[in-house]
């Protein structure tokens, strides 16, 4: 059979370690394809630029339009980000009947409903596996190894800039922003890391989760996202001495009610396998009625890490090019028609245990009169820390673990609390999950 010709849009990390990947595993890739894969097209924006791969025998373009109506091209790997011009690029090449593999998380987390839509409608295909947690295989892994169980939830570490932040602050006792500087510096963090720490790159990495998970629409704008530069290094250390650990979690959870998708800082038992995944590194902790608790791990980014998800899918697609479109795996798990219209529930409506952090006046009656509050709202106090004052100072710190309630009541708690007079500045307030 004759090869299949690629063309890859994007040389940066992800783009060179692709092609990379492809030249230097040529000939086992072809083994377990069936047919011979070879890189024909490349685009950059600079072609003079040094890159991570070898480009000999690939005909390179700045423009990106070109491959995708080369006709001799059969698969498109979009490899630019973003989710402007890689939306035009995927839509173009769905057009003129290309297959896509994308390592885009934005692309599929905001447009993938019409990428996916439109993709049926040419009979091609779109794979996605990159854009979740690098080179962990945790697409396929939901989507068809697990595909005979009622996902009923999981739990992911899925972006690795906040995971070294808060390793490091917990390993060397460090302060947030020192660190941040530093992820900057080894370039796990971009000039601008809000994505990274506020919980958007994960937000959307967990609406892809959550879709093949329960067969509901990619909806990224119902999940609730908070980050991680308000935790401090006391923070760190109330919780070790708790016994648990604070990671920055992307949950998604099927209830009576509804769908719960959240992005945020979490405490979690430190006995918990997921709790010891450190540095860089990328964890997803999903749970089967059938299989029970899965944990899946390994490197969440990273050029080579991230090519071997790409390659995957290349793969997955070459092996499919012959088969009929209605018997290939579905995009999003479950068949187009299948799609559950289950609500995705509003943050104040989901039920957890909560990590409270005050600073109170050190006099009688305190205790009690925040207690009060939080009976007055149902919640129940699981346990409590109260530290002893700081060279003399008049106030002290005050830690709590309360129960499982629902949002609302704690979001009506806390302002109660915070505008008692011997309540210093503001609440900390973190999830508590056991995933047990």
């Amino acid at each position: 059979m004759k090869p299949v010709k690629v063309g890859v849009l994007g040389l940066g990390t992800v783009g060179g370690g692709t092609v990379n990947v492809l030249k230097r595993n040529a000939e086992e890739i072809s083994r377990r394809a069936g047919r011979e894969i070879l890189v024909t097209r490349a685009s950059a924006r600079n072609l003079d630029q040094q890159r991570i791969c070898d480009t000999t025998g690939i005909e390179l373009t700045t423009d990106s339009f070109e491959i995708i109506n080369d006709p001799e091209i059969d698969i498109i790997l979009e490899l630019i980000g973003g989710d402007s011009y890689a939306k035009d690029l995927v839509f173009k090449a769905i057009e003129n009947g290309k297959h896509v593999v994308t390592a885009n998380k934005a692309l599929i987390a905001l447009h993938g409903n019409e990428v996916f839509t439109r993709a049926s409608e040419k009979g091609v295909m779109v794979a996605f596996e990159a854009a979740v947690a690098g080179g962990i295989p945790i697409i396929k892994a939901i989507r068809e190894g697990l595909s005979g169980n009622q996902i009923e939830w999981l739990a992911g570490i899925i972006n690795g800039t906040g995971n070294f932040i808060l390793t490091e602050m917990r390993d060397k006792d460090r302060d947030f922003d020192d660190v941040l500087a530093e992820a900057q510096a080894l370039g796990y963090a971009e000039a601008d890391p809000t994505f990274d720490v506020e919980g958007i790159d994960a937000g959307h990495k967990l609406t892809i989760l959550a879709s093949i998970a329960f067969g509901i629409p990619l909806q990224f704008e119902k999940v609730f996202t908070e980050g991680i530069t308000k935790i401090t290094r006391s923070d760190v250390e109330y919780a070790e001495q708790l016994g648990y650990r604070i990671k920055h979690l992307g949950i998604a959870r099927k209830t009576t009610k509804g769908i719960e998708l959240r992005v945020h800082p979490t405490l979690i038992p430190e006995r918990r396998l997921i709790a010891n995944v450190d540095g860089v590194m990328n964890a997803v902790l999903v749970k089967g009625d059938a299989v029970g608790p899965s944990l899946y791990y390994g490197a969440g980014a990273g050029a080579e890490p991230t090519a071997s998800a790409v390659v995957a899918d290349v793969i997955d697609v070459v092996r499919a090019l012959t088969s009929d479109p209605e018997n290939r795996v579905p995009h999003l798990a479950f068949q187009a028609n299948a799609m559950s219209d289950i609500p995705v529930l509003p943050a104040e409506q989901v039920e957890t245990a909560y990590y409270l952090h005050l600073t109170a006046q050190d006099k009688p009656g305190v205790l009690a009169e925040i207690t009060r509050i939080l009976a007055d709202h149902q919640i129940s106090i699981e346990a409590m820390i109260q530290k002893e004052p700081i060279n003399d100072e008049t106030s002290v710190p005050v830690i709590m673990l309360t129960q499982k309630t629902l949002e609302k009541e704690m979001n009506a708690a806390i302002s109660e609390i915070e505008n008692l007079q011997p309540i210093t500045g503001q609440v900390t307030r973190i999830r508590v999950e056991t995933l047990g």
